[in-house]
């Protein structure tokens, strides 16, 4: 049987820690470990660890790239799955994340969205058909292949060994799942699956406040990314390798 790890950031957030952890104690098939990356809470994020059984590691570096980045690192296991604080996974997801990567083999990494809750119908609306949709889309076309979205990712623990030398852990103000995204190399297989869905928080889109932070960590995310490598080289590059390559 394959193996998973579970790996969930967070910082402050103990709450909403402890209804994703109850979701992960309900799954059909079993994380063979989680890994809680614990960014300085100093909320009762400990308690709630201890008492699900997860491991928590303890993580000052700022910033959610350092923090996913770190609790990739210390994943054990064959299949790195990873959820938000604020991801509520169904019974069936981890089963499924399995199936999906067992089929696609030992290069490949998958995604889905996510299904909003809380805050006010108008947030998750704009969640639903605007933040999801537009994510998919149009980043999936600059990339070339569907983005991760960190909320509802896993990939084979040989994806990350191939990217964790050259994600951006060390920049607090990165989006971590694009930053991954962009990261991944032209032979790796990446599906996004849209019946693969968790719920998430709608909060991030919740005040202009929230989606003004998420616009201005994702422009700063573009800025990093393109630094490194112009996106139609990028792109341009992976629909090379897919062409002397056929799958």
């Amino acid at each position: 049987m394959t193996t998973i790890s579970v790996v969930i950031p967070t910082r402050n957030d103990a709450e909403m820690l402890a209804v994703c952890l109850a979701a992960l104690a309900r799954q059909t098939r079993q994380a063979d470990e989680i890994v809680v990356v614990d960014n300085a809470s100093t909320d009762n994020t400990a308690e709630i660890c201890a008492a699900a059984g997860a491991r928590r590691i303890a993580v000052e570096l700022p910033g959610i790239a350092a923090c996913t980045a770190y609790g990739f690192d210390e994943a054990r296991f064959e299949l790195i799955a990873r959820l938000d604080t604020d991801s509520v996974p169904p019974d069936d997801w981890l089963e499924r994340v399995e199936a999906i990567l067992q089929e696609a083999g030992p290069l490949s990494a998958v995604s889905g969205p996510g299904d909003f809750y809380g805050e006010n119908r108008f947030a998750r609306w704009v969640g639903r058909s605007v933040y999801i949709a537009g994510y998919f889309w149009a980043i999936g076309w600059l990339l070339g292949h569907p983005p991760l979205f960190g909320s509802n990712l896993a990939m084979w623990s040989g994806v990350w060994d191939r990217i964790r030398g050259s994600v951006h852990r060390g920049f607090p103000l990165v989006h971590d799942d694009l930053d991954i995204s962009y990261q991944i190399p032209p032979d790796v297989t990446v599906i996004g699956d849209l019946s693969l869905q968790v719920q998430v928080s709608a909060r991030p889109l919740g005040s202009w406040h929230a989606v003004g932070r998420r616009l201005s960590m994702a422009w700063t995310t573009f800025g990093v990314e393109f630094r490194q490598e112009p996106p139609f080289r990028r792109r341009r590059r992976r629909r090379e390798w897919e062409r002397d390559h056929p799958r």
